[in-house]
């Protein structure tokens, strides 16, 4: 019963470019849509290699410091006297 209906519906040629042009305009709405949804997630995935880099660097920093700090009260005293903290 409904494919004759659908068939009744679509039996005249404006009926058919009609629906042809819907698809064509779902087609192309739905192709905009995936490529707005696939720019946010480039988006996203720049931003958080942006945010890793940063931490990195950091960490980086950190661990410079770290390895030019002085190792005992003896060393600490040596460089307050000699005045290179």
């Amino acid at each position: 019963m409904w494919a004759s209906l659908v068939v009744g519906l679509l039996a005249p040629p404006w009926a058919r470019r009609v629906t042809a042009l819907a698809l064509v305009v779902l087609t192309i709405a739905l192709f905009l849509i995936n490529l707005r949804r696939s720019g946010e997630r480039a988006g996203r995935a720049a931003e958080r290699f942006e945010q890793l880099e940063r931490t990195n660097e950091i960490q980086r920093q950190m661990l410079d410091a770290a390895a030019r700090r002085p190792r005992s009260r003896d060393d600490l005293l040596d460089r307050l006297r000699g005045g290179q903290f």
